[in-house]
């Protein structure tokens, strides 16, 4: 029997369901306050909802979608503003090329039959479900565009029993902009575990970028997250065809390939997670990694995260601020995962950037002469990134010499490499 809210077919109340739970309400249930009734099979009250127009469930699903991050490090502070005051499903992102953008980001479809003990969206929550077809996100969509308020879109969902059927809403809405409104910008959609190798081609050929959410670095730490999903077969071997397709020789070539990490919730070391990004990079040749700090509360009781918040360290945020700077580290700066530093416990020093705690421990390539140094050389100068580094480059192509930093660049800026350089008098 189809909802007459939604037009998704309508499943009976299974035995004890409260109503609320994707396998068994319709998709818009609970999407809002509504009058209670009683299931003749258990007596439990449930909700009936009303239909909730297209901007409410883009509401409650750009929400629910802050779980699936593009990037949750280095956005800048009005930009932040700007989104909590604003419309929620505008975000501003980090490219895989490091620029940025603004995009609508939001689930397609939260109705979870999985078991992701992080996330509070999994299938034993009570939570409002609802979806957005895929003619309602691409009008929806067009017209930020045409008000110049977004100009890219990022999809994902949540996963149904069927992992084909939940990425045909992103690949059909991907479809309709990109073949019937001719629109050429930015797209991302996410891969679902255990999706077929066509709904994964079907995916590239639309989008610019795609991601496969490993959300843990090994397959015992992800064992502690879900169940329910085989790390090996649902994760990593898609992955390792992802990355086959996106190479430099496959097929699609010119599509970005990212992952997340949900950091601290399985009691991982960030030793672990940077291993595991050193391979990524190293072996399959991954565009980014990306990293969210777990915020306890709603996750299940028996994660080490919940149990033991103590075991994420003491700033999470700052946490994940370094992993991000490691991720650097190995992508832009030419460090292998077996250099970055890490303390007794398998952590990050907090209190310094990986970069300097390197330094630190190799005085013997200190200090660094900036008129003879190779690239190499000066980037891993504390305090000298990719575009200081190309500047004295450049200088010195032109025949000149660094004499004081103001050449490079904001001396102010350029203070935290003074103790490890040397220049010309």
């Amino acid at each position: 029997m189809a909802c007459g809210c939604c037009g998704t077919d309508a499943r009976p109340l299974r035995t004890g369901c409260s109503g609320n739970c994707a396998r068994c309400a319709h998709p818009c249930a609970a999407s809002r306050p509504a009058p209670a009734a009683k299931s003749a099979s258990s007596g439990h009250t449930f909700s009936i909802a009303s239909s909730p127009t297209a901007i409410e469930r883009l509401r409650i699903l750009s929400g629910d979608a802050r779980y699936d991050l593009s990037c949750a490090c280095g956005t800048q502070g009005d930009e932040r503003v700007r989104n909590e005051r604003g419309d929620r499903w505008i975000y501003p992102v980090t490219l895989p090329n490091g620029g940025t953008s603004a995009f609508l980001r939001t689930l397609v479809d939260n109705r979870c039959s999985s078991d992701c003990a992080y996330c509070p969206l999994r299938s034993d929550q009570d939570v409002r479900r609802c979806l957005l077809d895929p003619e309602e996100i691409a009008a929806l969509f067009l017209d930020y565009l045409r008000q110049r308020k977004v100009f890219g879109i990022f999809l994902t969902s949540s996963l149904s029993d069927d992992p084909d059927r939940s990425m045909a809403r992103m690949i059909d809405t991907a479809a309709i902009l990109r073949r019937r409104h001719g629109f050429r910008g930015y797209v991302h959609l996410k891969i679902l575990p255990g999706a077929s190798d066509a709904a994964m081609q079907e995916a590239l050929k639309l989008a610019d970028a795609v991601s496969l959410n490993l959300e843990a670095p090994t397959q015992r730490r992800f064992q502690v997250l879900s169940q329910r999903k085989d790390y090996i077969a649902d994760i990593v071997e898609p992955m390792k065809k992802l990355a086959r397709w996106t190479s430099r020789e496959g097929p699609f070539s010119r599509v970005g390939l990212t992952t997340q990490f949900v950091v601290g919730a399985a009691g991982e070391s960030d030793f672990e997670l940077v291993r595991t990004m050193g391979a990524l990079y190293g072996k399959l040749g991954l565009s980014r990694a990306y990293f969210s700090a777990y915020q306890p509360g709603g996750g299940a009781a028996h994660l080490p995260g919940e149990r033991n918040p103590a075991s994420m360290g003491p700033d999470p945020l700052t946490r994940e601020h370094r992993l991000y700077q490691s991720d650097f580290l190995l992508r832009k700066y030419g460090f292998s995962a077996d250099e970055i530093p890490f303390g007794e416990d398998g952590n990050l020093v907090l209190d310094k950037d990986p970069k300097e705690v390197w330094a630190a421990l190799h005085p013997e390539r200190f200090p660094v002469d900036l008129d003879t140094a190779d690239k190499f050389e000066l980037l891993r100068v504390p305090g000298l990134g990719p575009v200081f580094v190309d500047r004295i480059l450049k200088i010195r192509r032109s025949g000149g010499r660094i004499r004081h930093l103001a050449q490079i660049g904001d001396p102010w800026r350029l203070n935290r490499a003074l103790p490890w350089i040397k220049q010309s008098a």
